[in-house]
């Protein structure tokens, strides 16, 4: 998958090295090094992805993605130097689709981003509007929701979490990101009832429920829907 790819990096050899890196995978790569500059290009010429740096000159890596996410569903990666939980929950509760910490592996950094481009093209239903991750169907038309073919009967609220989850298979999700979209299913929502909307999930979606293979915990971040074991 060759994609135009936006680098926000304001060190020249991290960008220099990130950029050769991409340019092996054919992708083809803007490096730009202040932020202001950065969400101007972005705003211009969209990319298929943002490769973003958290420490940015003229304005905050951080403070780009809230504008990215407030206008588009453009895939967001940041790079930081800072690795504690909260920096990591700040750039997923902006809408970041992934977090990597320096110094990483180039190798590592570019497997992630084949993920999330693969991940963009699954965002989209398909023809018939259903929604599919492995062998789980998620209608949002019929509102319902299948499993090996057979029906699962959902709540409001548990619909909601496959809905959006299933729209972006391996995303993770904070407990954040999930509590804010299910406002519109049930404005009394806490955080404490999106785990136990997940853990009925379980129950109903997995074969062992104490040994998910589909919706996974991502320790200290959230929760994802994967195809698990459907997956080739």
């Amino acid at each position: 998958m060759c994609a135009h790819i936006v680098l926000a990096e304001d060190d020249a050899k991290q960008a220099e090295l990130v950029r050769r890196y991409l340019e092996r995978e054919r992708h083809t790569v803007v490096v730009v090094a202040d932020g202001a500059a950065a969400l101007d290009l972005v705003r211009r010429h969209p990319p298929d992805l943002l490769v973003l740096d958290v420490m940015l000159p003229g304005m905050d890596g951080l403070r780009i993605c809230r504008a990215v996410r407030a206008e588009s569903g453009l895939p967001v990666l940041m790079l930081t130097a800072r690795s504690t939980e909260d920096d990591l929950l700040a750039g997923l509760d902006l809408g970041a689709d992934d977090y990597v910490t320096k110094p990483f592996s180039p190798r590592e950094l570019m497997a992630r981003i084949r993920t999330l481009l693969r991940r963009a093209a699954p965002a989209r239903p398909s023809q018939d509007g259903v929604t599919r991750v492995g062998t789980l169907t998620v209608d949002p038309v019929r509102h319902e929701v299948t499993v090996d073919g057979r029906a699962i009967d959902c709540t409001p609220g548990e619909f909601g979490l496959l809905e959006l989850m299933a729209a972006q298979p391996d995303r993770v999700f904070s407990r954040g990101q999930l509590l804010e979209h299910l406002h519109g299913f049930d404005r009394y929502i806490t955080q404490r009832a999106i785990d136990v909307h997940v853990m009925n999930l379980r129950k109903k979606i997995e074969a062992q429920p104490r040994r998910p293979a589909r919706l996974l915990t991502v320790y200290g971040v959230g929760y994802k829907l994967t195809a698990g074991a459907d997956a080739p």
